[in-house]
């Protein structure tokens, strides 16, 4: 059923995810019977008063496992509550999360990125731009795990680029950064929020069918661009804007990375072509992507389908606490998917998939994908889980 909630926004609570309710049974999100002493970590958020470091507050403050212990941001945001660091000088609190923040979160001290100490800490998440990542992410994986979402790592060679679900195997390779940089930690990055919707679904298709390229036409949210200096609002009101800087290089390099396979301590990557096109779309959160696949092996329809639905079960039924039902969610309406109606599918970690097609020209299909859940702090989150479950933090 298609429902509208309090503020208008219209959900499909068939697909509205289960986030951590699941684990959710007292005061602070605990769950007894989930937590032990194997999974409860104490965590850091660097970053934690922009738009994707809130997007981890809103991930991890009621986190079965995971408990919020740091918040650290800018020299402008240290040494104030979060609360008050959130607080424009007009009285605005600037947060830009539908979930609230907890009065526990709010009430926790930020302390300046550059003075963060990991010796009380078990995993940092990251949200700041490459070059300050550049500086904060080795200094911290040193002494812990960082997960992060910015594309300072993502290209080297002994770096995963991390995707829920796709290529968990490719993690094996923090075990060279270990070694070689002398770490204890290591940084392991996610991908570009655009590479993220699109590798879901290429992945089982890889497995099944082989793939030859890839043509994707992106129509991107306006929270990818996040909140600083993000997108005029004159500029993208009644309009697409036509180009990304270096978004699609970015789904190029990564998608090919991320399908690739692991040897002699890097990653070979996929050698099928990807062009891509990138816009900014008017629409608030949720990338739509129109993607059209040239596969190796001829197949059919139904087998596509078969495919997509069944990808992902096995991680899905681990019961990792942010991990979706199911990692693709297939539509037969024409009409879907849609940002509004789709992108919180399972709390924003399902691939919604629709519009399938399959003739002379390739397979044909479109996508959404939350790109500030999937795409960012919960993909990481839930990356961070799969480690910790199978013992590897």
């Amino acid at each position: 059923t298609i429902v509208p909630t309090a503020s208008g926004r219209q959900v499909d609570n068939r697909k509205v995810g289960h986030d951590h309710a699941r684990h959710t049974t007292h005061e602070g999100g605990r769950d007894e019977g989930k937590m032990s002493s194997k999974h409860e970590r104490k965590v850091a958020i660097v970053g934690a008063t922009g738009v994707a470091g809130q997007q981890f507050v809103a991930a991890l403050q009621n986190h079965p496992w995971f408990r919020i212990t740091t918040l650290a941001a800018s020299e402008r945001s240290a040494n104030k509550s979060y609360g008050d660091a959130l607080r424009a000088p007009n009285g605005a609190v600037r947060w830009y999360c539908d979930e609230e923040p907890s009065p526990k979160v709010l009430a926790l001290p930020v302390i300046e990125a550059s003075t963060l100490d990991p010796s009380n800490i078990d995993i940092v998440f990251t949200a700041v731009e490459s070059d300050a990542a550049r500086e904060i992410e080795p200094r911290l994986a040193k002494h812990v795990p960082v997960f992060s979402t910015a594309s300072a790592f993502r290209y080297e060679a002994d770096v995963p680029i991390a995707v829920p679900g796709v290529n968990l195997e490719h993690l094996d390779l923090v075990d060279t950064q270990r070694r070689d940089r002398g770490w204890k930690g290591f940084v392991v990055p996610l991908p570009n929020c655009t590479t993220m919707g699109m590798v879901v679904t290429l992945k089982p298709l890889l497995d099944a069918f082989g793939v030859k390229h890839v043509i994707m036409t992106s129509m991107q949210g306006l929270s990818g661009a996040g909140r600083s200096p993000g997108v005029a609002a004159l500029d993208v009101l009644d309009n697409i804007i036509p180009y990304i800087v270096g978004e699609e290089e970015k789904v190029a390099k990564e998608t090919g990375k991320i399908l690739g396979r692991v040897q002699a301590g890097t990653i070979a990557p996929h050698g099928a072509l990807v062009a891509a096109t990138c816009t900014r779309a008017n629409v608030r959160e949720g990338h739509t992507e129109a993607v059209q696949v040239q596969l190796e092996r001829d197949t059919t329809l139904d087998r596509v389908r078969a495919a997509l639905e069944e990808f992902g079960r096995d991680f899905c039924s681990r019961g990792l606490p942010s991990a979706p039902r199911r990692m693709i969610s297939l539509h037969d309406d024409p009409f879907r998917p849609q940002p509004r109606l789709d992108r919180e599918a399972d709390g924003g970690m399902t691939t919604s998939v629709g519009r399938l097609r399959l003739d002379a020209a390739g397979l044909r299909y479109v996508l959404v994908s939350h790109n500030t859940k999937m795409g960012a702090a919960k993909g990481a989150v839930l990356t961070a889980e799969h480690m910790v479950d199978a013992g590897k933090i």
